[in-house]
């Protein structure tokens, strides 16, 4: 039996963090694995006390945890041991503590985006990303590792420059022309209306993409991802990137196969 099998703690590291289906998900997919003595649990924290919060979890009790917005960076900085992908991106969403106390980090977001596509992006296919943020940085890096012609879009365009830079992008003012599109923004995540407008693609422009991606999830679409299937596009919420993301997750903690479709069933249920 793995070590991991020791009762333990896991959970997601965010802020804000409430709206996150990760607790119900994993702690669904533990039930299935016969984990009965394991829990995930939301731990929201504001920045200034991430990193005093996370080096205290080992001594909490906790294997792991997920890290969400805003953290995904800071994650990686504070990490003593990182893997070459998670150094790649810039940022970390799934934390290792070990029994020595050492906090190792990694990225699942890009293979759990990869994975959550209808097909694996064609080589030399153009997509372009919304956001410069963690999330973002893990979507670039796919993209760019499959060989796509990746530009992105940011309200801050320094930020989006260094991404450019260090991940071989290209950086854009507006709707630039794409296969496919990636929202990596938090536009959305409230369930409110308003979202188009504080990005640069409009309803109609939508139409464009073959294929939408919205890394926000909530109970009904997104208005990104409403105004998309409306367009005839091909569309992915957040809620199957969770999924595919969590499973590497979960499996890096367990040592045990993650169970997909009891996870995908979890999330719909929330």
């Amino acid at each position: 039996m793995p070590e991991a099998l020791a009762a333990t703690r896991l959970g997601v590291l965010g802020w804000p963090v409430a709206h996150s289906r990760s607790p119900q998900m994993q702690n669904a997919a533990l039930a299935s694995l016969g984990l009965d003595d394991w829990r995930y649990q939301a731990l929201p924290v504001p920045p200034e006390l991430f990193p005093q919060t996370v080096r205290g979890l080992r001594g909490a009790g906790f294997r792991g945890a997920n890290v969400t917005i805003p953290h995904k960076e800071a994650a990686l900085a504070l990490a003593d041991l990182a893997s070459e992908r998670a150094r790649a991106i810039g940022a970390a969403n799934t934390l290792s503590f070990s029994a020595d106390g050492a906090i190792h980090a990694d990225n699942t977001d890009a293979p759990g985006f990869l994975a959550a596509l209808p097909e694996i992006p064609r080589p030399g296919s153009r997509a372009l990303v919304l956001g410069a943020g963690g999330s973002a940085r893990a979507v670039v890096w796919a993209l760019v590792a499959a060989g796509v012609q990746v530009a992105v879009w940011n309200r801050t365009r320094p930020r989006a420059e260094r991404l450019a830079e260090e991940l071989g992008a290209r950086v854009t003012d507006d709707a630039a022309e794409a296969d496919l599109l990636v929202n990596c923004t938090a536009v959305g995540l409230a369930s409110s209306g308003g979202e188009l407008k504080d990005l640069p693609v409009s309803a109609e422009y939508l139409s464009t993409y073959a294929t939408v991606v919205d890394l926000v999830y909530r109970s009904t679409p997104t208005l990104v991802l409403a105004a998309a299937a409306r367009a005839g596009c091909t569309t992915v919420d957040g809620a199957e990137i969770l999924v595919q993301q969590g499973a590497l997750s979960l499996e890096a903690w367990t040592g045990l196969q993650a169970p997909i479709e009891v996870m995908r069933a979890a999330v719909r249920d929330a």
